[in-house]
């Protein structure tokens, strides 16, 4: 495994980052930990979750998760970064989510309980909630840091405006400099690069995107004339309708069968070319990647192996998805 810097600050990381959500649905407990022994067997070292998770559930199985993840750190946790989030829906009340001092305060202290941990090397507000001042926020979390719960400060699934605008709030404020964005990122969705991925490099903030594989479809597994797998991301409980709203589309499939025959010039799996394209981008610090199963992680952890890219191929692979830089953010 190599390690790469984390934005602007000393922190090292591994080039790759465990992705969770899987965890507690998808699979079960003994899946989960199978998992997370063949990524540390793999040299991943930084690992992801969020307190809503698993993916595909609700506010009955939130927080199984981190459930997960802290009792198989049990006894190696210095061994591992780890970052959570918050924002997302945690109970019945409507200040049981949000960007709230009260939430986030709130938020982890019970993350810190889940994970049977001290302290989160990251934590990260897992969305924007309009309806709390940037200001209130970036309070919070400095109280966070400063007692001691968190290391460092993440956000995820903002747009860059919002980025820039709680960069300048937080250097007029004196509070905690957000040091890292988790943006959907891969060949099929493309559009952070016309103006979060350049404001990340400009301003050194660490970049760990999420969906490399696009739910898994970047791997040429699945078959468009017959329904998602049950056991996929495309079919799973809540998020099934989500993940084919955003690739469960002919557009994709047809673009995924143009980079099939880029494999053989590449001498690589579909999965491992789609993460070291990832990877190729100066901007990019660690992928997040998922596994329903330990053995699917072995094509990323290739990737990192390889290293970057040749240019003449990330050339080939850009132009082929060129049309994605333009796909809806929102989507």
């Amino acid at each position: 495994m190599k390690y790469t810097k984390f934005g602007k600050t000393g922190l090292r990381v591994s080039q790759l980052c465990l992705g969770t959500m899987t965890f507690g649905l998808q699979c079960d407990e003994a899946q989960s930990n199978a998992i997370l022994d063949a990524a540390a067997a793999g040299g991943i070292d930084f690992l992801d979750t969020a307190d809503v998770y698993p993916l595909g559930g609700g506010r009955t199985t939130a927080g199984r998760t981190e459930e997960i993840v802290g009792a198989w750190l049990k006894g190696k946790r210095h061994q591992f970064i780890l970052a959570t989030k918050c924002v997302g829906q945690m109970g019945p009340k409507p200040w049981d989510m949000g960007m709230s001092r009260k939430h986030i305060l709130d938020a982890i202290d019970a993350s810190l309980r889940r994970l049977k941990t001290d302290y989160v090397d990251l934590y990260q507000l897992h969305s924007y909630d309009p309806n709390t001042p940037i200001d209130e926020a970036l309070e919070a979390l400095d109280t966070v840091v400063r007692q001691g719960k968190a290391r460092y400060i993440g956000v995820s699934n903002w747009p860059a405006y919002k980025v820039a605008r709680a960069l300048g709030r937080g250097e007029l404020k004196g509070t905690v400099r957000i040091d890292s964005v988790q943006p959907r990122y891969n060949l099929l969705f493309r559009s952070f690069e016309r103006d979060l991925l350049p404001l990340c490099a400009e301003e050194q903030i660490a970049v760990i995107p999420y969906n490399p594989l696009a739910g898994g479809l970047l791997t040429g597994k699945h078959d468009r004339t017959a329904p998602p797998p049950k056991d996929s991301r495309f079919a799973l409980g809540t998020a099934g309708p989500r993940y084919q709203a955003r690739y469960w589309h002919d557009r994709e499939f047809e673009t995924i069968e143009r980079l099939r025959a880029l494999t053989n010039e590449a001498g690589m799996s579909l999965a491992t070319l789609a993460v070291s394209w990832a990877l190729s981008n100066p901007a990019i610090t660690a992928p997040i990647v998922g596994a329903s199963r330990p053995e699917q992680l072995a094509d990323s952890l290739v990737a990192v192996e390889k290293g970057k890219l040749p240019a003449d191929l990330k050339a080939k692979l850009d132009d082929i998805t060129q049309d994605f830089r333009a796909v809806d953010a929102e989507r």
